[in-house]
């Protein structure tokens, strides 16, 4: 049920480059299930200088992007619980460079940052495997463009799946250089 894409016009343009990254006719819950694994394979050996590593100016360190991860989920969560529960109002955007930087993320050991973004994903996994079709379909509104339940859980799974791709391809290979 969940595998069914979203349909055009229940998310924003911007979603397609996330959707791109779940294959065709792969389910969104599934692939959030497994994420936690790649993320703790990529990262739960680094040392607490390594998790803080940024690979350019300007960026975010490794701590920032796990506690980025976890932040968008609650939030694109919180938007489909609004959604599914058939409420109209529009929701507004978010910062997510202000919430980066107001985060304290590298103040925070890695092992705890893992945990809270654990404890995330298992909320988001039981939010949406309790979703009927019809829920998941429910339109809504934020930060002025359109959304579905469904859209946001393919936009959950393939923000991450962009963010591991980040991490394995622009941070990690300068960490062993």
């Amino acid at each position: 049920m969940s595998s069914q894409r979203p349909a055009a016009g229940t998310y924003p343009a911007y979603s397609d480059s996330y959707f791109s990254r779940i294959p065709l006719g792969a389910d969104p819950l599934d692939l959030l299930g497994v994420q936690p694994t790649a993320l703790h394979q990529l990262l739960g050996e680094l040392s607490e200088a390594q998790a803080g590593f940024r690979y350019a100016p300007g960026k975010w360190s490794i701590k920032q992007v796990v506690l980025h991860l976890a932040d968008a989920e609650r939030i694109f969560a919180y938007r489909a619980l609004r959604f599914a529960r058939a409420d109209a109002q529009e929701l507004p955007g978010f910062d997510e460079n202000a919430y980066a930087d107001h985060s304290a993320a590298d103040e925070r050991s890695l092992v705890s940052l893992l945990q809270e973004y654990a404890a995330v994903r298992q909320a988001t996994l039981t939010l949406f495997g309790s979703f009927s079709a019809e829920q998941l379909d429910r339109p809504g509104r934020a930060n002025g463009n359109p959304a579905s339940a469904r859209a946001l859980l393919y936009l959950i799974a393939g923000h991450e799946a962009h963010h591991l791709a980040v991490l394995a391809e622009r941070y990690l290979p300068l960490l062993t250089a």
